[in-house]
């Protein structure tokens, strides 16, 4: 949006002696001390914690307008308001009186100024940190034996992905989807929309209205996104291109509330799929099927009109079938899928740790059975019976009918109640290798000893109570090594640790060779 406020508040000039020593985003709230999402006052350059923390930088602003309250309306136009901050991190711009992020500026530039001048502060940092780690690693053969030691708790070869402000549902998506190989590589191998060349090659892009909002492609600033990370940068990628695009086409996504991750995984992959239809970056989609024809040819499973690597990767197809109990007619469709959603089975709902001893520990083959199992229908989802020609008790039970190269499990752990959506806590046993789809098929017979087996390529986490706050955060195995992904932070971990957690999101590939004999 365009903040009228910004003439009336913007009132700092590019001057490092007003700033804090190092990196803007690493610079520390003046109130709580905390330097997790540093935002900088434009009035009077202050630093303090943005909203989502302790919030002393909306504190900031609160304080300044308490000298006007007893002011003439045109004596507080006058006078600086203290009412617009910029995100030390993403640089994004922010008013507390209009109550959201602005893209326009001041006549004279200086928001953008001031933005560039807190980039060349964190590029400079940058620079000057990694001259001299690699001075002090070309100079000391025992920092090289410490480097190693580092790498079995720290992940040097992965990328993080900053918060832009309760954005971390979006980065363990993201993040997971990164290390989804057959995916992820169809992306990266796109022809890009443009080659930035000399000066503007590898620069930042902000979002202005100069720039428009009509043309904006997610498969692009997906792409790109997935460029960026593994890569072995030491700094964090700000996907807030791809943010911006988000907002842009997924109304349901715009703000800086904590959103579901799941959620966001459907909406990403649908429009994806949508925008793969239409043709992008110049290329049609028959010349993207061509290309990927292994893929096209391979998937039956259409979702809203053609083929797509989405549907090629994601796409299965369940069938439904519903008996009526009065005259046992019997009703069959086929429905296509991207992921499957499972009920956590009532009796596990209580035990919310593995190590409890209320009974056997839940696992994802309790929940599988509990989604295929045959079930009556309550008396608030009777069947039409066509024979019968009124609604009838009925039962329904599910097949897979074709299984995904990619199986995406999501298991339901936000149920609404009465007043509020509560979480269930429970503790599910999920296997990292060999997950035995085969009995869940409807004609079993038909596949090969390999394709039912699965093994584990991703898991999304949430932490915390409610769907409208908490954390999420993703395991994920890269060349044979499990890393935890934390926004910004990325960290080398093990089985172990990635089995204890409860899952939210799983992510897992077809076994396409022999590889032992673990199954689920």
């Amino acid at each position: 949006m365009e903040c009228p406020h910004l003439s009336s508040s913007v009132c700092i000039t590019p001057d490092s002696a007003k700033f804090p020593n190092g990196s803007p985003s690493s610079w520390c709230c003046s109130v709580c001390r905390s330097n997790k999402s540093p935002w900088v006052c434009l009035t009077c350059s202050s630093v303090h914690c943005g909203r989502y923390v302790n919030g002393h930088a909306k504190k900031h602003y609160e304080d300044a307008q308490v000298p006007l309250a007893n002011h003439k309306k045109s004596e507080k136009q006058d006078k600086p308001q203290h009412t617009v901050c910029m995100d030390c991190s993403s640089y994004s711009t922010y008013c507390y009186r209009c109550d959201d992020f602005v893209v326009n500026d001041t006549k004279l530039g200086l928001v953008q100024k001031v933005r560039e001048h807190l980039q060349n502060l964190e590029n400079s940092t940058f620079t000057a940190d990694r001259h001299r780690k690699r001075k002090l690693l070309e100079n000391s053969s025992l920092n090289t034996k410490l480097l190693k030691v580092n790498g079995s708790t720290t992940g040097i070869c992965a990328t993080g992905l900053r918060n832009l402000g309760n954005t971390c549902f979006m980065n363990a998506i993201l993040q997971s989807l990164s290390n989804i190989e057959q995916f992820c590589c169809y992306f990266k191998e796109l022809p890009a929309v443009e080659l930035r060349n000399g000066k503007t090659a590898g620069r930042r892009t902000y979002h202005t209205r100069s720039q428009g909002d009509n043309n904006v492609s997610l498969v692009e600033e997906f792409r790109k996104t997935l460029c960026a990370l593994w890569q072995g940068s030491q700094t964090a990628f700000s996907p807030e291109s791809l943010f911006y695009v988000v907002w842009k086409i997924m109304p349901n996504f715009r703000g800086y509330q904590q959103q579901d991750a799941h959620e966001f995984m459907r909406y990403l992959l649908d429009h994806l799929h949508l925008e793969l239809q239409g043709g992008f970056n110049g290329v049609s989609r028959s010349a993207i099927l061509q290309e990927n024809s292994a893929l096209s040819g391979s998937n039956k499973c259409c979702i809203n009109g053609a083929s797509t690597v989405v549907t090629a990767i994601f796409g299965g197809i369940l069938q439904n079938e519903v008996n009526c109990l009065i005259c046992g007619t019997e009703s069959r469709k086929f429905d296509p899928f991207l992921d499957l959603s499972l009920d956590i089975p009532s009796q596990f709902r209580n035990k919310r740790s593995k190590n409890q001893e209320n009974g056997p520990v839940c696992s994802l083959r309790d929940c599988l059975r509990s989604f295929t199992d045959l079930e009556e229908l309550d008396e608030t989802e009777l069947y039409m019976c066509h024979k019968c020609k009124k609604k009838q008790k009925s039962t329904k039970k599910f097949w897979i009918q074709k299984l995904p190269k990619v199986l995406c499990l999501h298991l339901k752990r936000f149920h609404w109640t009465a007043y509020l959506r509560n979480k269930v806590d429970t503790y599910v046993e999920f296997p990292l290798r060999g997950l035995d789809m085969k009995c869940y098929l409807l004609e079993p017979e038909n596949s090969g000893p390999e394709s039912c087996l699965y093994d584990l390529a991703a898991v999304v986490v949430h932490h915390g109570s409610g769907v409208g706050s908490g954390h999420y955060t993703a395991y994920a195995t890269h060349e044979g090594r499990w890393f935890h992904f934390n926004d910004s932070t990325v960290t080398l971990t093990d089985e172990d640790t990635v089995v204890k957690a409860k899952a939210y999101i799983l992510f897992y590939v077809e076994r396409q060779a022999k590889a032992g004999s673990d199954k689920l």
